[in-house]
């Protein structure tokens, strides 16, 4: 359903606006609607993305900061031989 939404704004934008609304032969109230959605759609998906994590998986977090550079493989073969000595 669609309702009457009265904006002010620049009358330069304006008329720039429905300039463009026309070379893209659409309505400059239907180019603001998908402006609008695109909007509203990214804050949705925005907020699907912020996953909660739940207090027993937070509880068993230890605090150790890895480097993001560590060789992981080098890290477990020094570890193993030490271990195995």
């Amino acid at each position: 359903m669609d309702t009457k939404l009265t904006l002010k704004l620049d009358k330069q934008v304006i008329d720039k606006a429905k300039a463009y609304a026309s070379s893209q032969k659409r309505s400059l109230s239907r180019l603001i609607e998908s402006y609008l959605k695109t909007l509203i759609e990214k804050e949705d998906a925005s907020s699907k993305d912020n996953i909660k994590i739940s207090p027993f998986v937070k509880s068993m977090q230890t605090g150790v900061k890895i480097p993001a550079d560590l060789d992981y493989k080098k890290t477990y073969g020094d570890h193993l031989a030490e271990k195995y000595k």
